[in-house]
């Protein structure tokens, strides 16, 4: 259960992720570059450690 818990989180942070970077080529969002890498990071994190 708790790995099925870590892929849902890593794959919500995921398209959170894909929503943001693809808005911020839209419109200039001014999100920070560190912010997107921690979720991109934590992410991919998650989705590994729910396999």
């Amino acid at each position: 259960m708790a790995s099925g818990f870590n892929r849902n989180i890593g794959m919500l942070l995921l398209g959170l992720w894909l929503v943001l970077t693809g808005l911020s080529g839209l419109v200039a969002l001014g999100l920070p570059a560190m912010l997107m890498a921690v979720l991109a990071l934590i992410a991919g994190v998650l989705i590994i450690v729910g396999r």
